[in-house]
């Protein structure tokens, strides 16, 4: 889809839809909205006077324009209360909106810059939102199915304003934002995959291939290689599975005048069956996507080498299976991970914290620091807070803050909890340096990080259980049913801010 900028007015514009938007409560619609109501008559006013339109946030209205316009329909989308109003609402109406005009038909559509008239946000802030929206929300995974002809796609998006000082503003806007939801949707592509699609050798081709693309240094870590750097953790996991494990390197070189690199780790259990501890059936299909945080970590990398920030970033990403069969890890095995300690396995089915141990020790090694880890770690981070959003423990609130920050300008929710020092008693082992599981029923997500912690030492390092965003089970805004691509926004964000070349702080208003 092309998303261009066009310097007009927007009720002149022959695209077969236009969209405009309004705030709840509004009786009397102004700006564009107000204009394209004068030129239909009155029509919208009608709506709104019959209670048919209410511009409540989401809410669809399509009028069809019968000639009064060159477009033959205008669809009003609400945007909520006006003191409610923020970007995030930007993202989803325009993917609300195009989602409802591809299904009827529509194959080019003209936008109002939503938020950067009364909504009062900076043009570019909007733009990179409705770019995002339209990218993301717009997404299919199709790659298996047979093709329905009867399936259209919009061809081209067109965000028209009025006023031709703010076009450089919306270029720069609809680029960015096209570059973020175009890694998020990556991400999705690699977590909706069968995993008979995305073993860890074919993930670790993909990596190789984004980085290519995007002007990356790639390596990937054979089992052998990984034998000699001790990494039993790591390999422990693996050894139930026929497919080899790879461990995928990728790095960015954005200041070679500095050593400091940024660290993004992100677990790649490419399907997890739980091991000889077993999961349920029910739902195990599910677990195609528990190498989602590696494909949030590959595709950021992506975006990264396209933005081309003045900041060194490595991303490691260990990618297995976790299978049953006669060769694989049993409770009560001790394995010993690379930096030494050894390991008692309660449970082979807390594998992704085993990977990332070896994963984290690897990081150390290479001076990776800040490190910043991504994983769908524990289902008790879905029962603590369900699934609006992603888990964070730290041991550097200043770092913390900065991701949470990343996530809220990209309208991905964090919430942090504590690493209280009693929850590593859950973790003492009679056999071993450490256990992989605490105690059954408390706190399990942070007993899970506090075995994280046990590798990191005093390297700056966020946790971010994602497995609440993962996924989604269905359509809602920019978000669409399937893999979310959650953080990979979050996480360019992140590395845009520690460069200094962009605030992650939420969307400023502009100054009236």
């Amino acid at each position: 889809m092309e998303i261009k900028i066009e310097v007009e007015d927007i009720s002149q514009h022959p695209a077969r839809a236009i969209v405009l938007n309004l705030f709840e409560g509004v009786k009397k619609p102004g700006g564009a909205t107000g204009a394209v109501d004068k030129a239909l008559g009155g029509a919208i006013s009608q709506l709104i006077a019959e209670g048919e339109t209410k511009g409540k946030l989401n809410e669809l209205t399509l009028v069809h324009t019968l000639g009064c316009l060159p477009s033959p329909r205008v669809l009003v989308v609400g945007l909520g209360k006006q003191q409610e109003f923020k970007l995030d609402r930007v993202r989803d109406a325009t993917a609300t909106a195009l989602r409802h005009l591809r299904r009827i038909g529509v194959r080019t559509v003209a936008t109002v810059v939503h938020g950067a008239g009364v909504g009062g946000l900076e043009p570019q802030q909007c733009a990179q939102a409705i770019a995002e929206g339209a990218v993301m929300g717009l997404y299919r995974f199709t790659r298996h199915k047979k093709k329905n002809e009867n399936e259209r796609e919009i061809d081209a998006l067109t965000l028209v304003e009025l006023d031709g000082t703010k076009a450089p503003a919306l270029r720069r806007g609809v680029a960015s934002g096209r570059i973020l939801a175009e890694a998020a949707n990556r991400a999705r592509d690699m977590a909706n995959e069968p995993a008979n699609y995305l073993t860890p050798a074919i993930m670790a081709e993909q990596a190789q291939a984004v980085a290519q693309e995007a002007g990356l240094e790639c390596e990937v870590l054979e089992r052998e290689q990984m034998q000699e750097l001790g990494m039993g953790a790591l390999l422990g996991v693996a050894q139930g599975s026929s497919q080899p494990p790879k461990l995928i390197v990728m790095r960015y070189r954005g200041d070679p005048r500095r050593k400091a690199t940024l660290g993004l780790l992100g677990k790649g259990i490419t399907f997890d069956s739980g091991g000889i501890s077993i999961k349920p059936s029910a739902g195990m299909q599910e677990m195609k996507g528990d190498m989602s945080g590696g494909a949030a970590v590959i595709a950021a990398m992506w975006a990264i080498g396209r933005l081309k920030p003045r900041i060194n970033v490595t991303a490691v990403v260990p990618a297995t299976e976790n299978m049953p069969s006669g060769s694989a890890t049993k409770p009560g095995d001790v394995l010993r991970a690379m930096d030494g300690k050894t390991i008692e396995v309660v449970n082979t089915d807390a594998e992704g914290r085993l990977i990332l141990a070896d994963a984290i020790a690897y990081a150390r090694q290479q001076g990776l620091s800040p490190i910043v880890d991504v994983a769908t770690l524990t289902g008790a981070m879905v029962v603590a807070i369900g699934r609006a959003a992603t888990g964070c423990m730290t041991n550097s609130q200043e770092l913390c803050q900065r991701v949470i920050a990343a996530g809220e300008a990209a309208g991905e929710k964090f919430w942090q909890f504590p690493l209280y020092e009693e929850y590593k008693e859950h973790l003492k082992s009679d056999v071993a340096d450490i256990k992989n599981v605490g105690k059954r029923g408390e706190a399990g997500s942070i007993s899970a990080a506090l075995f994280l912690a046990e590798f990191v030492g005093d390297t700056p390092w966020v946790h971010l259980d994602m497995a609440p965003t993962d996924h989604v089970d269905k359509d809602k805004g920019a978000w669409v049913k399937g893999a979310t691509g959650i953080p990979t926004r979050t996480l360019v964000n992140l590395v845009l801010a520690l460069a200094g070349e962009k605030a992650p702080a939420r969307a400023r208003r502009r100054d009236k």
